[in-house]
Order: structure tokens, then sequence, then C-alpha cells
């Protein structure tokens, strides 16, 4: 067993505390920017707060305590000031993608005792869904014109509902629910008290880019604790200014009418934007590489911290030729979110540092964590829940690791995910697919057992073949598979390689979607 850190019991501050002192440190600076009708608009600290608070007032004033209230709609200023409402006034917030179908959404609703639902027009609010929710007051569309505006005039910090938002919030009490992605099972209600949710990104490692001066371009869903914890909740408190892209096809706009010094992504995305920078260096290769990465990100692009899936270590390198500093970290919504962030220090390999706010162990190959931040249980699976801890009370991630002495993490493999043959040969499934990081020829590649076999679904990178005048590009990827078995154990051997026509499912998060072993 090997331990890391030091963790010590944590009191964070409250949604409100650091509303309230950011806006008293920052005013009128911008904190939100977005664009809408074709113009770019801005929202200081100020500005937040007071339409945050008014929403928090309109919320005391149904007079229920702790109510279940769903949001299910794409970031917008109006989500960030209705999440900001909803933690403000002691209700539970509990956030949704907006393209759940309406039959999940009713599995769901139910699942989490929803009361209120607040939706935008990327979401199908159908009338079924609506007669559910006619109790307390009818889903609200809060991006429709006029509805923010109402509020906050109604319930401003001038009307008689004032007094409404002094409400204190109990930071040990449950403040958000996150449903889980679901990619090998029942979906899991994570339930974060405030102190955990906040408290995630209140520890002191940080990559050194993210000044006071740093423009962060939000590009991930805040459904997404990963997202909502870090592009919103993190920025508020340290006074950085998000730049919200909204939409995945508005990305490239963004990135030229922004110029973000840093971004969040997952690999998939990074993978994306490299290939629109190589574009734009293979047209002009007489200018340097930092260039064609200017064309495609703008000229202050320095940082790209990504998470939710592997990140291949090629991709680091390749961005570093662009002067663009790309690393992974590593986290779990179980945790509160981050485990381990990223600095310039950390290895290509490893998922960043651990932060001071978790003390780990690694016991039987498992990463085990410990700290203020982890969750509270999952909502009304106390079984599942037990599952999650181990006897003496550390969360278990899962994950197969290792940790290094200064504290950096290693991910070699999901225990969930590990196969295990008939012989009693386990193998992580991980372990292989990175072996094909070096093949240009692979776009996608998921490894699963099938009738106690290692198979290979592999989606080749058709670019990839057609710039390079590969006709047959499952001859060449079966040559390479049989080229590696020559090397490899037995029980790693691939005896099935499926060369599939189509991407590879995965979930919002860009995680692949793994199969169920068949034995």
């Amino acid at each position: 067993m090997v331990n890391y850190g030091n963790a010590v019991d944590y009191r964070a501050p409250s949604i409100r505390e650091i509303l309230d002192n950011s806006a008293a440190k920052f005013g009128d600076r911008t904190f939100i920017k977005f664009i809408k009708d074709g113009e770019v608009e801005e929202r200081s600290f100020n500005r937040l707060r007071s339409d945050s608070l008014a929403v928090c007032r309109f919320l005391r004033n149904l007079g229920r305590e702790k109510m279940h209230i769903a949001v299910a709609a794409r970031t917008s200023y109006e989500y960030i000031v209705f999440v900001t409402g909803i933690l403000t006034s002691g209700n539970i917030l509990v956030p949704f993608s907006p393209e759940i179908s309406e039959k999940e959404s009713d599995s769901l609703f139910k699942r989490a005792d929803i009361d209120i639902l607040f939706y935008d027009g990327a979401y199908n609010c159908t009338d079924k869904l609506k007669r559910h929710f006619s109790s307390i007051i009818p889903p609200l569309n809060i991006t429709e014109e006029g509805v923010l505006d109402g509020i906050v005039e109604k319930y401003s910090d001038s009307s008689v509902y004032a007094p409404l938002s002094s409400y204190k919030v109990d930071v040990n009490e449950c403040a958000v629910i996150i449903y889980t992605s679901g990619t090998t099972g029942t979906r899991k209600g994570v339930m974060l008290s405030m102190n955990a949710f906040v408290g995630n990104v209140m520890y002191d490692e940080y990559v050194d880019i993210l000044n006071e001066n740093a423009v962060v371009l939000s590009v991930l869903p805040m459904f997404h604790a990963y997202c909502l914890s870090g592009d919103y909740v993190r920025n508020l408190k340290d006074g950085l200014t998000v730049c919200l892209n909204g939409s995945m096809r508005d990305l490239t706009e963004s990135l030229r009418t922004f110029e973000p010094t840093v971004m969040r992504v997952v690999p998939m995305i990074a993978q994306t934007l490299l290939k629109l920078v190589k574009m734009k260096e293979n047209r002009h290769p007489e200018r340097d590489p930092r260039h064609a990465a200017e064309d495609v990100f703008g000229k202050n692009i320095r940082w790209l911290i990504s998470g939710a899936a592997y990140l291949d270590p090629f991709l680091v390198t390749e961005y570093e030729r662009f002067g663009i500093f790309l690393r992974q970290g590593y986290g779990m919504t179980e945790a509160g979110c981050r485990i381990s962030v990223p600095d310039a220090e950390c290895p290509l390999e490893s998922v960043g540092r651990v932060t001071n706010m978790f003390v780990t162990r690694i016991q039987g190959g498992e990463i085990q964590v410990k700290g203020p931040t982890l969750m509270m249980g999952y909502y009304k699976m106390p079984e599942e829940t037990k599952a999650a801890f181990t006897e003496d009370g550390w969360l278990r991630t899962g994950d197969i690791g290792e940790i290094s002495e200064s504290g950096e993490l290693f991910i070699t493999g999901r225990l969930k995910n590990l196969i295990i043959l008939s012989n009693g040969e386990n193998v992580s499934p991980e372990a292989i697919e990175k072996k094909f990081a070096d093949y240009d020829i692979v776009s996608e590649i998921l490894v699963y057992s099938e009738n106690d076999r290692i198979t290979a679904d592999i989606y080749p990178n058709f670019g990839y073949c057609s710039d390079n005048d590969i006709d047959d590009p499952k001859g060449v990827i079966t040559a390479i598979v049989k080229q590696m078995n020559e090397g490899a154990k037995p029980s790693h051997v691939i005896t099935q390689v499926n060369v599939v026509s189509e991407p590879l499912p995965r979930t919002s998060t860009g995680k692949l979607l793994r199969k169920k072993a068949e034995i």
C-alpha cells in the first residue's frame, strides 16, 4: 500500500460568500462574455451578483424548503444566473443535459424527486413533462425573452422581497446532485455538499498561466462537475473573465472572437482542433508553426487543460510544437471533481499532481482517496454508496494506478474494465489500447472480451488514409495488430479485429462506451 498527502478537514466558503467577495473585489470588471445576435455582450461581477440574488429571492418567495431544482439547458449567462440563484437560496441544484429524451427525463426526474424544472430551447419540454411540474410552478424557459429581466425587476435588492436573499446556507448540507454518465450501468445521483462542491476548487496548486489577466473559453457543458466547478466557481473566485461558447458548432467563431488564454477540453476536442491547426500549417509551411495555432486559437492561447478521458502523449508533444502547453488532470464527481491537477513539471504520462485537498493511497492497485470534498453518497442508493467506499472510509476510484513520492499520479486502467479471462489472467484493455497511440492510421480503438477472446474495434483515420494513398486501411491495421501480437503476452494477444466505418460510441464527455465482457 502506498500513501501520499496530508488532507485535513476544511470548511469551504459558500457560493454566496464567493459571490459577495468577488463583487466586492472585482466589481464592474467583466466576468462573463458571450455572443448574442452576432454581438459580444458582457456581464460584470456586480451584475451577476445582482441578477443571481434576484433569482434567489424568486425561489425563496415560493415558500418551499430544500426543493430539488432541475436545470436542463445549454451553457449561457442565464444558466449561470439560475444555477447561482439556486445555490444561494438553499435549494438543491440537479443539472441535466438538455439532450435527454422525454423517457429519460421522466425516469430521472422521478428518481431525483425534482420539484421545479428550468430549461432552454435545446431541451424538448413536452406537454407530459409540463403537467408533471404544475404543482409549484410550471417549467420555465430561462432564456426566453423577458424571463430573467422580469424576475430581476420584481425581485431586485430594492424590492419588498430584498430580505429573502439573506438566507445563510449550511455548507455541510446537500447542495448539488449530479448524475453520472452511466457508461456501464444505471446513472447514479452524486450528492455533494456545498463544502465539497466549492471546496474542490480551493486547492493551492494550479497552472501558473491563470493570472488575473487570463481569459478562459468555456466549451464543455456545465451539467458536468468538471466544467461547472472549474469554468465557473473557480474563475468567479479568482476574478478571471469567462467567455461562453454555447454550442460546439460555434467553437471556431468563439476562438476567433474571444482569443482565450486557456481552455478546459476533453481529448476529442484537443484532437479536432489540432487537425485544424495542422491544416493551417500545411497551407503555409514557410511560417513559424505558432502562426498556424494563432490562426485557429487566436494570439493569446497558452494552456489547454484536459480531463474526462485518456490523453494521448502524442497530442501533448504536438501541441508543444505550436507553443501550446497541453496537460491532463484527473478526478471524478464522487470526489467533488478534481483529484489531481497538471503543472509544468509533471511527466507527460501523468494525470497531474494530487491536490492538497486529498490524501491518496494505492491499495490492491486501486487509487483510493480521502478528503473533505468527497460525496455524501448516491441519492437513494445506499447499497451503491456503501460499495463506493472501503470499510475504513476511503473512496474507491475504480482506477488502477501509481503515485510518485512527489504526488504525480499515473493511471494504468479501470478496475471495472479489467478483462478476466477464463484462465484467471487479468487484462487491462487500456494498456492494449495505448499501444496504438503512435499509429496515425488508428483514430479510435476499443478493446474488450468476447467469448473469452481479446477483441478490438478500430475506427481508422480516413483523412490520414486519403493523404497517404492508403486504399486498404483494414489490411494495414490487420498487419499492425499482427506485428503487435508477435511480441505480446499470450493473454494480451488480439484475436479478433473489427475495422468499423463509423466513430465509436461515446458519452457527452468524450468517454468511450465500454462493452460488457462476454465469456
